[in-house]
């Protein structure tokens, strides 16, 4: 380097020939040695001095909930001892050693990143054995362990170390895997180390259970919480302690995600070639939406495979690119073209048989007419024939429909041809499973609408600086359309509802790509003696009106009550076609309850209720018995439910006061009302007043009031004030100038959308379980807004056909890789006779709590593999000690989804309000795109979600 400074030729060839074999110059410290030991202080734990926890024997004359909660805690104890013992195995049988070693198995600078913050989590976890045995030693007298969970596992230091740990958990194992390849001694360490541990776990194994420990925290505190009864010292407790698990995973997966996100694109950037290409993935790190190996298959004209090879998938927000396995060769691909599906090959033979099929029904027709007898020359043959091509056409239909399962075609558009037309070319790629596929064509969907003037930028973060968040982070706006197809300045909308219809006609593709199946209801008002429904189709991207309603009364307000399905009520209800059935109750201005059976194509009224005093009906809720109805006249009325739907009489009257009955919400056995500024809590088993508490509208409850920007959260049981959130303070960077005011609320998708009278829409994030809905981090506003208030937003979900993620065991087979247009009745899906397919979502298995830790593929890595079966021993560990390649997922129950994936689910939210503008990143609008007048929806479809 001197040489080189000075200025000699024989420095500065030298100085290029080191620059050419990458040699580094500037030894930098590593940074696992300047941050290992930064912030946190070694304590030494004595087993004499804090002895480990130990329930004491179980006293007489506990109730069943005393002694599942007892078993629930010898659980708890019982998993925090296994796991603290793995993590002194980790230390002392092989970090330890390894540093220790004479002569040395591998340097020290290795050893630091595999073992990176394990001792850190030993010491919070020793930590919290303390605080777990002193409350175990009171549990008789105090049963109670939420707090403490909360006051251990909220901390910042617990995140910090967690999260180094689990980004760095990838990288440790690269590096085992690679000593393993270049050190023989360090392989037949681990050998050693695997076979004389009772259990023959591996060091994988072992390391692998700090990711799991917060789910494993997760799924014990949900089932302390189902036995623990209302009222009991523990329940709000429990829920916040489930509320701040999930906080703590939420943040490790989302800083797992970008950890990866930016590995890979680094990765990709440091391999391709391209100077331009390299320079422009650098500034896209935090924008990679999905990365897969795929399979890249050539087929010849007759649809036979002529060969495979295996293509790394980029698709980042803007660009789809394509890269051979290793990475040193890329292809950008822009996805301005679209993705096809099926096998054209397929579809051929089936357009054959539907000829030749056709060909036989006329030969039948003519073996009818002859006059003679003849062999094998008759109706009946033919017939047979024909039943014979019927069987043939379902069988090749079953295998276009499976060969699409995971056949991903894209076309995408190619260099312009010598006159200077547009060419395309063709991409076919094999996924490893449908649901491999579902999640391809739903992401190159959504990156289409991501990159729509409305969505760059759809949100501003409110509390960060005027900062603009980049596509896929929040709900993406699909559409915005209006209403009605006549314009009505008096015409306002009241109510909108989701009415799910499962589609069995809605093909692969479609599923894929469209908003929740089933039709949105839409009701508005305005006209005292007129009132309107549209009915809009969403099995498509875009919704599509279908229907339209005409009543003789304004509309206040709809609800949808679902069919019967639980032992409870087909107990208490008699069966019926009727009663089982779905149905939809539509309450009118001049007091009438309309309700139209979903099952009926024509939609048509089969009930109406009225109540004598002919006062409007402002909002109707529904429980498993009851249909409840809240008056303008602070009256509530309450249908009992029989075989004939609901009972107009006896109606029951409960009265409130004087002021309007506005809102409902049924919790359990309770019904919450509110009638000014008070909200009564009603038991419906005997329709009593338990209590009266000022505020009004989800473990939590969050209410919004008629003047003021502030909404709180109150508990469902004891009604503590648990939060209260000021939504102006959201808003400021728009510069709005006028007051704030809440105007509807929705929890979606750990989402609070909140809508206000200005016409801005603003979310905030809540956690999703059982917990207590707090709002857990900054709040975020859409740019896209209505010009006057926010009238509803509602949620629309749908679970995908579980057909959909079946692959048949001959669908991998060469007949079925090929492509080509999906067929669909475009006409069979808008009709309202669809109605009869199935209703509802399908309530499927609980899965528990599972952190989405998409790690890459550890194939290969040294061990026995980590399977659902947990630490059980398994024969074929201990013939070998290698990985197998359908090990590639380190924390997934299975690679296969029809093992683990109960339901795949579609989720839309959708606002309507007067017009629909552009706000700009610090102004009030930026532009008018629909009159202000006009009654208009916008549509936000959010990714599939397993």
């Amino acid at each position: 380097m001197k040489a080189a400074r000075s200025g000699t030729k024989d420095g500065l060839e030298k100085t290029k020939i080191a620059v050419m074999r990458k040699v580094s110059f500037l030894q930098r410290k590593d940074q696992f040695e300047e941050e290992d030991d930064a912030g946190y202080l070694d304590v030494a734990m004595s087993e004499v001095k804090h002895p480990p926890p130990q329930l004491s024997p179980m006293p007489e004359g506990l109730t069943s909930h005393q002694v599942v909660r007892r078993h629930i805690l010898s659980s708890i104890i019982q998993s925090e001892r296994s796991y603290l013992e793995s993590l002194r195995r980790i230390s002392q049988e092989y970090h330890r050693p390894l540093l220790e070693a004479d002569p040395r198995i591998i340097s020290p600078r290795k050893i630091r990143p595999i073992f990176y913050r394990v001792r850190e989590i030993t010491q919070c976890h020793s930590m919290f054995r303390i605080a777990l045995t002193s409350r175990v030693a009171e549990w008789d007298s105090s049963e109670k362990i939420g707090d403490l969970f909360v006051a251990s596992f909220s901390k910042s230091m617990v995140l910090d170390v967690y999260s180094d740990y689990v980004n760095n958990f990838t990288s440790a194992m690269a590096l085992i895997k690679k000593a393993c390849l270049s050190k023989p001694a360090f392989l037949e360490f681990l050998k050693k180390k695997q076979a004389s541990s009772v259990d023959r776990i591996t060091l994988y194994g072992l390391m692998v259970k700090p990711i799991q420990r917060f789910p494993q925290f997760i799924l014990l505190l949900q089932d302390m919480l189902k036995n623990t009864p209302k009222g009991h010292v523990d329940r709000l407790p429990l829920q916040l302690a489930l509320t701040e698990l999930e906080m703590l995973a939420e943040k490790l997966n989302e800083q797992k995600r970008v950890a990866d996100q930016i590995a890979e694109t680094q990765q990709l950037a440091r391999s391709v070639g391209d100077r331009l290409l390299s320079k422009q993935l650098n500034s896209k790190q935090g924008s990679l939406v999905l990365c897969e190996t795929l399979i890249e298959t050539v087929y010849g004209e007759r649809g036979q495979v002529l060969k495979s090879k295996e293509r790394k998938v980029f698709l980042f927000d803007d660009v789809l690119i394509c890269s051979n396995v290793p990475i040193v060769q890329c292809v950008c691909l822009c996805f301005s073209g679209k993705a096809l599906l099926g096998p054209p090959r397929l579809y051929q033979e089936l357009q054959e048989l539907q000829h030749d099929l056709s060909v036989v029904e006329e030969v039948t027709l003519l073996v009818g007419t002859l006059q003679g007898t003849y062999q094998n020359l008759n109706t009946t043959v033919a017939q047979d024939w024909c039943l014979a091509l019927h069987r043939l056409i379902r069988i090749k239909e079953e295998q276009i429909q499976c060969a699409n399962k995971c056949r991903l075609r894209l076309q995408v558009p190619g260099r312009p041809d010598k006159s200077g037309r547009p060419v395309s070319f063709m991409v076919v790629f094999n996924t490893p499973n449908p649901l491999s596929k579902i999640s391809w064509v739903n992401r190159l969907h959504l990156a289409k609408i991501a990159l729509r003037e409305e969505n760059t930028p759809g949100w501003l973060c409110g509390e960060d600086d005027g900062k603009t968040m980049p596509p896929f982070w929040f709900p993406l706006l699909a559409c915005h359309m209006p209403v009605f197809a006549t314009k009505s300045p008096e015409r306002k909308l009241e109510a909108a509802l989701h009415h799910p219809v499962h589609c069995a006609l809605l093909g692969f593709s479609a599923a894929s790509t469209s908003l929740p199946q089933g039709y949105l209801w839409v009701a508005g008002g305005g006209d005292p003696l007129q009132g309107q429904i549209e009915i809009f189709s969403l099995n498509r991207p875009v919704p599509r009106a279908v229907k339209s309603l005409q009543l003789g009364s304004a509309v206040c307000c709809l609800e949808y009550v679902p069919e019967l399905c639980t032992d409870e009520d087909e107990d208490a209800v008699p069966k019926s076609p009727t009663a089982s059935s779905a149905n939809l109750c539509v309450g009118l201005d001049d007091g009438r309850i309309l309700v139209y059976g979903s099952m009926d194509t024509a939609a048509q009224c089969v009930l109406t209720l009225q109540n004598p005093e002919g006062c409007p009906v402002l909002c109707l809720k529904h429980s498993s018995l009851f249909l409840f109805a809240g008056l303008r006249n602070g009256t509530i009325k309450v249908y009992r439910r029989n075989h004939e739907l609901w009972e107009p009489e006896p109606c029951r009257s409960v009265s409130f006061g004087s002021e309007p009955v506005r809102t409902l919400l049924v919790l359990d056995d309770n019904v919450w009302a509110s009638s000014g500024n008070t909200v009564t809590v009603m038991d419906t088993s005997n329709f009593d007043l338990q209590v009266t508490h000022m505020a009004q509208a989800g473990g939590g409850v969050w209410m919004a009031f008629s003047e003021g920007s502030s909404i709180r959260l109150f508990h469902t049981e004891t009604l503590e004030l648990l939060q209260e959130i000021n939504i102006s303070t959201r808003s400021t960077l728009l510069n709005t100038g006028q007051k704030m005011r809440v105007t509807s609320l929705l929890i979606c998708q750990g989402l609070l959308w909140v809508g206000t009278a200005q016409g801005l829409i603003v979310t905030l994030p809540v956690p999703k379980l059982e917990g207590i809905p707090k709002i857990t981090g900054k709040g975020v506003i859409s740019l896209n807004a209505h010009c006057g208030p926010v009238d509803f937003i509602v949620a629309a979900s749908s679970s995908l056909s579980p057909d959909l993620l079946k692959r048949d065991s001959w669908c991998d087979g060469p007949d079925s890789a090929c492509g080509g247009e999906e067929r669909s009745d475009s006409s069979s899906q808008e009709s309202l006779q669809q109605a009869s397919s199935n209703q509802g979502e399908s309530k499927g298995r609980g899965r528990g709590v599972l952190l989405q830790y998409r790690l890459r593929s550890t194939s290969g890595l040294p061990g026995r593999p980590l399977t659902a079966q947990g630490d059980e021993v398994s024969q074929s560990s201990l013939e070998s000690l290698e990985h197998s390649v359908e090990d590639g997922s380190i924390y997934e129950l299975s690679d296969d989804p029809e093992m683990w994936v109960d339901r795949v689910s579609s989720v839309a939210v959708i606002s309507g309000g007067r017009g629909f503008r552009r706000l700009k990143e610090r102004g009030v609008s930026n532009r008018t795109n629909t009159e202000s007048s006009e009654n208009v929806l916008m549509v936000w479809q959010l990714p599939l979600t397993v």
